[in-house]
């Protein structure tokens, strides 16, 4: 048996609510999730609530909560780039709830990857992280991901060409959404960085590319590294590119230290239950190889 504990801690004067994953016998290595954006601590499909109990199930003290301006808890949201102070609230927050832990990891999807590689390298209490379908989108990057993989597959659906054959597809309007696109792809990735959907934020402090930022946090981490990737999922994919075509991302993944596991069907939140299964397996397996 676990028990499961709301939390309230406070973030700079802000309340923020977590739920804090007690197993009986909790182990020293706790484990944070932070959650990508617009959600809050439960997920889409209940997927932070049933891999926080599959982990507690296997004695790992997790805590999921609602940063600022989300979910319950207050002040207000600034975008992912600007939730360092609540990534380090939650992890005071774990450790005062269950003495025991001294190091932990963290696990975030999507934005929330993306936040944890500006966070950990300067968090000595980080020891690793899991991180699935990075955000890395850049107006081109975007672009690119949708030419190479949206319209070839497109082009290998049964269903385009029965819209074809049937009326239903405009080459006019197919024609200028590609030229609209290629120009992006082609522009460069000074481009500007664009938020997750329905997310809103203060402009980085830092000019250089999304994915530039990233890999200088991944460079600064030294310790093991989750990578999940979902194979039916435009993110992914674009962060797939991204990372094909920059000697640094390919240096780093390379690296004896990155454990990546991909899910061949899988989408973007992991929707189906054995999806959700084996991400969950895939995280309590790496958890107990180091």
């Amino acid at each position: 048996m676990t028990a499961e504990t709301p939390i309230r801690f406070s973030c700079r004067g802000d309340d923020l609510i977590g739920i804090v994953h007690m197993p009986d016998t909790p182990g020293r290595r706790g484990l944070v999730i932070v959650v990508g954006g617009p959600q809050y601590r439960v997920g889409s499909h209940r997927q932070f609530l049933l891999l926080a109990r599959s982990l507690a199930a296997a004695g790992v003290p997790v805590l999921r909560f609602d940063y600022r301006g989300m979910g319950d808890s207050g002040g207000a949201f600034n975008g992912f780039e600007d939730i360092n102070d609540d990534i380090a609230a939650a992890i005071d927050a774990l450790i005062e709830a269950v003495p025991g832990v001294d190091e932990v990891v963290l696990w975030g999807l999507c934005d929330a990857a993306s936040a944890i590689l500006f966070y950990a390298p300067a968090d000595p209490r980080v020891c690793g992280l899991a991180l699935a379908n990075p955000w890395v989108r850049t107006e081109s990057g975007e672009a690119r991901a949708y030419l190479r993989h949206y319209y070839l597959d497109r082009l290998r659906d049964p269903a385009f060409w029965r819209k074809v054959r049937q009326g239903e597809f405009s080459p006019l309007a197919a024609g200028r959404s590609l030229a609209a696109l290629a120009g992006k792809a082609f522009r460069g990735d000074a481009a500007p960085v664009g938020d997750p959907p329905d997310t809103q934020g203060a402009p980085p402090s830092d000019p250089r590319p999304l994915p530039d930022r990233m890999a200088d946090g991944l460079g600064r981490f030294s310790g093991p590294v989750l990578l999940i990737i979902s194979g039916r999922d435009l993110t992914a994919k674009e962060f797939l590119d991204c990372a094909a075509g920059s000697r640094q991302w390919r240096r780093l993944l390379a690296s004896d230290r990155i454990s990546r596991r991909d899910l061949a069907d899988s989408n973007h939140t992991f929707s189906r239950h054995d999806w959700r299964d084996q991400v969950a397996a895939w995280t309590r397996e790496w958890l107990a190889s180091w």
